[in-house]
C-alpha cells in the first residue's frame, strides 16, 4: 500500500516538473470574418494562444519570435486547378528589449513597445480590417474560398534552436472556408 502511494506521489511530482505541461499548446481561432469594402476584401481574425515556457525563455534570452498570418483567396474551377485570386501575408516580430525592459512588436516599419508580455501578445492575437484582395481580383459571379493560416514561424529562429525543436514552439492553425455571395464567410 505504501509503495503505491509513493509511486503515485512520484509520478505526480514528475508531471508537475515537466516544462510546458501547464500551458495548452497550439492556436485556437476564435473569430474569422471577411467583408467586402470599396477598396477590396477585408479580413478580421482573433486567435487564442499562450507561449510555452521554452518560447518565453528564448524570448527573454534575446531571441525574437516571428508570427506569420497568411490569407489566400482562391476561385473554384471545375476544369482545372483552383485559381489564386489574391494572396496576403503579414509578419510580426516580438522581441524583448532588455535595456528598456519592454517587449517590442514590429510589423513592416512600425514598432510598438509594451510593458508586459500579455499586452504584446494581445496585439499579436488578432487583426481587424486587413485588406487581403483588391476589388479587381474578385468578381461577384465567381465561387471563392479562403485558406487562412496563423503560426509561430520556426524557420526564422536561429539554426541551433531549430535542431531538435521542442514541442512548445509548435503554434499554428490552418482553416479553409467558403465565401457566401456577399463575400462573408459561411
Amino acid at each position: 500500500m505504501f509503495a503505491r502511494i509513493a509511486i503515485v506521489a512520484f509520478l505526480a511530482a514528475l508531471l508537475a516538473l515537466c516544462p510546458g505541461g501547464v500551458r495548452a499548446e497550439g492556436v485556437e481561432l476564435a473569430q474569422l470574418a471577411t467583408r467586402k469594402a470599396e477598396d477590396g476584401l477585408e479580413l478580421s481574425f482573433t486567435t487564442r494562444f499562450e507561449l510555452s515556457r521554452a518560447a518565453e525563455d528564448a524570448l527573454h534570452k534575446g531571441v525574437p519570435l516571428y508570427f506569420v498570418a497568411e490569407a489566400t483567396v482562391l476561385r473554384n474551377r471545375w476544369y482545372w486547378r483552383d485559381a489564386r485570386a489574391a494572396h496576403a501575408e503579414r509578419t510580426w516580430r516580438l522581441a524583448w528589449q532588455s535595456l528598456t525592459r519592454q517587449y517590442r512588436v514590429s510589423t513592416g516599419g512600425l514598432h510598438q513597445s509594451f510593458a508586459t508580455l500579455d499586452e504584446a501578445l494581445t496585439v499579436l492575437r488578432g487583426q481587424s480590417a486587413w485588406r487581403i484582395a483588391e476589388p479587381k481580383d474578385i468578381d461577384d459571379g465567381g465561387s471563392y474560398y479562403l485558406e487562412f493560416s496563423y503560426k509561430l514561424d520556426v524557420t526564422q529562429l536561429p539554426r541551433p534552436m531549430q535542431i531538435g525543436l521542442q514541442s512548445g514552439f509548435a503554434l499554428s492553425t490552418e482553416h479553409k472556408r467558403t465565401f457566401a455571395p456577399d463575400f462573408s464567410l459561411k
